[in-house]
């Protein structure tokens, strides 16, 4: 499945400041470490450059990446005329069988944080999610097993 190519202003912003982050900040000091290895001869057994080189092959690579991305994201705002739905962006407070409150953030494949219950907009919950409103049922096929889940909040603003 195709990755989609929405982030939130916040995800992009993110990823901008690492590229920029990286490109000015990171690679120039790699760079001159890479340079002061080299300067002290036989590179074959110099584990400073040795490093140092794949650092820059890591950073390239990352570069590129980031480069290539941010040229494809298409930022999505919330819209006013979402409220009270789930769409992209939004907080979704829910409960289980169990009765055990989660919230989720439906974000863009790029920023997806399980640690802070961000989930990606391509995931099983977030589509199951997609479109429903407050007090609306949920059937999710998970790795284990079906969970169902009840729509208690939606908000386009953190929710505590």
């Amino acid at each position: 499945m195709a990755k989609s190519h929405y982030i939130t202003r916040e995800g992009w912003h993110a990823l901008d400041q690492e590229l920029k982050y990286l490109w000015k900040v990171e690679r120039p000091k790699v760079t001159q470490a890479v340079s002061d290895a080299a300067a002290l001869g036989d590179r074959s057994e110099n584990a400073e450059y040795i490093y140092g080189k794949k650092r820059l092959r890591e950073i390239d690579r990352r570069v590129r990446f980031l480069s290539k991305r941010l040229d494809v994201l298409k930022i999505v705002d919330p819209d006013p005329r979402q409220e009270g739905r789930v769409f992209f962006g939004a907080w979704v407070k829910v409960e289980n069988e169990n009765e055990e409150e989660h919230i989720f953030r439906l974000v863009g494949p790029d920023e997806f944080e399980p640690a802070r219950k961000w989930i990606s907009i391509d995931s099983p919950v977030a589509r199951a999610l997609l479109g429903k409103q407050t007090d609306d049922e949920v059937t999710v096929m998970t790795p284990n097993g079906i969970v169902t889940y009840w729509i208690l909040e939606i908000s386009y603003q953190p929710l505590a």
